[in-house]
């Protein structure tokens, strides 16, 4: 048997996808109109922009989702709703969500925040983040002694 040299961060790899399972997991069976729902997305990118892909099923109006950019962060919200019209005590089971949802996403340092454009379809909401052309790359110049 080889022997191996002590790592202690071999580990960390584990963990860390621990919890982005324990953190990403649609939990939205579980959550009623009280609560917020952190919708799921898709995020890929392409030479000229970054694409953001999110579900939100059941939206029926443009007032109801609001998307706005602060120190570097896209943040989705907003409402899903319901037709109210069956009486509690007549539900047998409730899985789909409606009420309160956010979702945070960081954006990368090239991302173009002024002109972020969105597009509702099929109950899918298309963000698109253009990159930004000035790209600049400053050469450091390192002094020997």
């Amino acid at each position: 048997m080889p022997l191996v040299p002590y790592d202690p961060f071999r580990h960390l790899e584990t963990m860390r996808r621990d919890f982005n399972r324990l953190f990403t997991h649609d939990f939205s069976p579980l959550f009623h109109d009280s609560e917020t729902m952190m919708p799921r997305v898709d995020v890929h990118e392409t030479d000229k922009e970054y694409m953001i892909s999110c579900d939100l099923p059941g939206l029926e109006r443009k007032e109801d989702v609001h998307i706005d950019v602060h120190q570097q962060t896209l943040h989705i919200s907003g409402t899903i709703q319901r037709d109210e019209s069956v009486k509690e005590e007549q539900i047998h089971r409730r899985e789909r969500f409606f009420g309160r949802f956010h979702r945070s996403i960081p954006l990368p340092s090239d991302a173009d925040a002024e002109q972020i454009r969105a597009t509702y379809k099929n109950g899918v909401l298309n963000i698109h983040v253009p990159k930004t052309n000035n790209q600049q790359r400053k050469s450091i110049d390192i002094q020997f002694h």
